[in-house]
């Protein structure tokens, strides 16, 4: 299947992995639709995609702008839901439970919402992609709420899968990746992370947006593939 001539939705398609994807459906002849909560990230988005790229603001945790965006954009072939705030760990004791909650919001319940509602416009031989992480499997101190996190939205994938069949339905699982998504983290606590995972990974490096941005692509375009997790990890799992 080839994405010439399709359109992709990419909520959180402004930075990092949603940023990358956008680029690369581009690249392989899509039309994209990007959208964030905010207008400045956007725009900046905007200004280094191409012609074949339209912005919107969306607040994902509001069913009514939900279905006013999806009935704006009208028929398209692919979503891609990557929204989401920077993650930090949580230990147990001591736990902000507000604050853990909190975390489930944009990234579930936000997934849940845009599918929800976009569903319905999504031509035949389409499909919805959703990120999870490999922390899923792999979970580390203080990696509780995101490991949580992680499996419910790759079981949320599998279950939509079944109900919404054909559309097809998949889950990406990056492993350590250098981007946005660690902002919450001073750069010298993001560096000595990056190292020791490099260190230990049979890959010999920590993942990039754009190794990311490829498993995207192949979930949209591999016709037979349905309620599949795609873990791109350097081969975190094995160690």
């Amino acid at each position: 299947m080839s994405l010439t001539d399709k359109r992709v939705v990419i909520i959180g398609g402004t930075s990092g992995i949603g940023l990358a994807t956008a680029h690369a459906a581009i690249d392989a002849g899509a039309e994209v639709v990007i959208a964030s909560s905010r207008q400045a990230s956007i725009d900046a988005a905007i200004g280094e995609l191409t012609s074949r790229t339209t912005g919107h603001t969306l607040d994902v945790l509001d069913p009514s702008a939900v279905d006013a965006f999806f009935e704006k954009v009208g028929s398209f072939d692919h979503l891609v839901y990557t929204a989401g705030e920077p993650l930090s760990l949580m230990p147990v004791d001591g736990l902000d439970i507000d604050r853990a909650r909190g975390f489930f919001q944009i990234r579930f319940f936000g997934a849940l919402n845009a599918v929800s509602a976009g569903a319905k416009h999504i031509r035949p031989g389409g499909s919805i992609t959703l990120t999870s992480g490999s922390a899923r499997t792999r979970p580390g101190a203080g990696w509780s709420v995101a490991s949580s996190l992680c499996g419910a939205t790759t079981s949320l994938a599998g279950a939509l899968a079944v109900e919404l069949a054909p559309i097809r339905v998949n889950v990406v699982e990056p492993g350590i990746v250098r981007s946005p998504l660690w902002s919450g983290m001073s750069v010298e606590d993001q560096q000595a992370m990056y190292d020791q995972q490099a260190a230990v990974l049979p890959s010999g490096r920590v993942g990039e947006v754009q190794d990311v941005a490829q498993a995207f692509l192949y979930a949209m375009t591999q016709s037979f593939m349905t309620g599949a997790s795609i873990p791109v990890d350097g081969g975190a799992l094995l160690v």
